[in-house]
């Protein structure tokens, strides 16, 4: 036979021990994975990179999987086979997931049948792998665990990254007024264009200041938090009575006092989408394709690389100057 139906090796980025950039691999040589039942083999075409795939490669993150294992979970292709006893998709659907089993760092990519969702025809493969992860926390910080309500404001701490660009799509089409600060002049045109109301350089040393002019007494209602241990000390200084900061993103310890929160009746909240129910996780897929649908949600693709330049993605997601829409791979 000259050529199998289909491949049985498959080029995927590997991880043989923790530490920094320089120890994500790609191999050529790697098994393409079979689903079992109820899985889904997809096709990558793209796979988006969250800064929290560094901490987990780095060893300092809290769930740390088996050695050797690829990275990834938000990736978009076409469906290559499914599982015993999956009806909602077939071979050459177009879909995006929210976690794969595999990995999503490679080729091919096994996720469970309820992480995928059909690709709106309306978007490609490079924004269907900006999708995932972004949308789905940015949702959850909002209205699952903050509980957002039309007319209240909103900040976005780090607006003009993946998770950023999402709070403010979908803040702004829920009726909140949105802030959202960013590191360059080019983040902020970015934060106007994609929902929010008003932008602030988070390198300005007056910032909180010109946000407090801004919101006058009462105050923000809700900020989402993309670097905890620089922020989170300011955030309460900047919150309205029973305001609420979302921990999104955090790389460190910081010092905070307590009496900050006690004097407004303010709130510190973790998000945490692996800890999302199954309920909740249709919730926010609802939420997503119908925003899809209406023309609002529209994923914003920053840098793009190809899978041999992973561990410079790596590098940057952590050290750029500033984030512009969500980095992803293209395979």
């Amino acid at each position: 036979v000259a050529m199998a139906a289909t491949r049985n090796v498959m080029r995927a980025v590997r991880v043989f021990e923790f530490g920094g950039p320089e120890v994500l691999k790609l191999q050529s040589d790697v098994l393409v994975p079979v689903p079992k039942e109820n899985q889904v083999l997809i096709k990558v075409h793209a796979c988006g990179v969250n800064p929290v795939e560094t901490y987990i490669r780095s060893g300092t993150y809290a769930r740390k999987p088996a050695l050797p294992y690829t990275p990834g979970s938000d990736v978009a292709g076409v469906v290559e086979s499914v599982g015993e006893h999956v009806t909602a998709f077939k071979k050459g659907d177009r879909v995006f997931t929210l976690e794969t089993l595999s990995g999503g760092y490679a080729e091919y990519a096994v996720a469970a049948a309820s992480r995928v969702f059909p690709l709106p025809d309306k978007l490609d493969f490079r924004q269907g792998a900006a999708i995932g992860v972004p949308y789905f926390t940015a949702y959850r910080a909002l209205f699952q665990k903050g509980r957002a309500k039309a007319g209240e404001s909103v900040l976005v701490h780090g607006a003009s990254g993946g998770v950023g660009l999402a709070a403010c799509q979908i803040a702004r089409a829920c009726g909140l007024n949105v802030l959202g600060t960013a590191g360059t002049e080019e983040g902020m045109n970015l934060i106007l264009k994609n929902g929010a109301h008003q932008a602030f350089n988070h390198r300005d040393p007056n910032y909180t200041e010109r946000i407090k002019a801004c919101t006058g007494q009462g105050g923000v209602d809700i900020i989402i938090e993309m670097l905890s241990n620089v922020n989170l000390d300011a955030d309460l200084q900047l919150l309205s009575c029973a305001g609420r900061v979302m921990v999104v993103g955090c790389r460190g310890r910081i010092e905070i006092n307590p009496r900050d929160t006690m004097s407004k009746e303010s709130s510190i909240i973790g998000v945490a989408l692996f800890l999302a129910t199954e309920e909740e996780r249709r919730e926010c897929a609802t939420a997503i394709l119908d925003g899809v649908e209406a023309g609002w949600l529209r994923p914003v693709v920053g840098l793009e690389y190809p899978l041999e330049k992973v561990a410079q993605a790596h590098e940057d997601i952590i050290h750029s100057s500033g984030a512009r829409g969500k980095m992803v791979l293209l395979l």
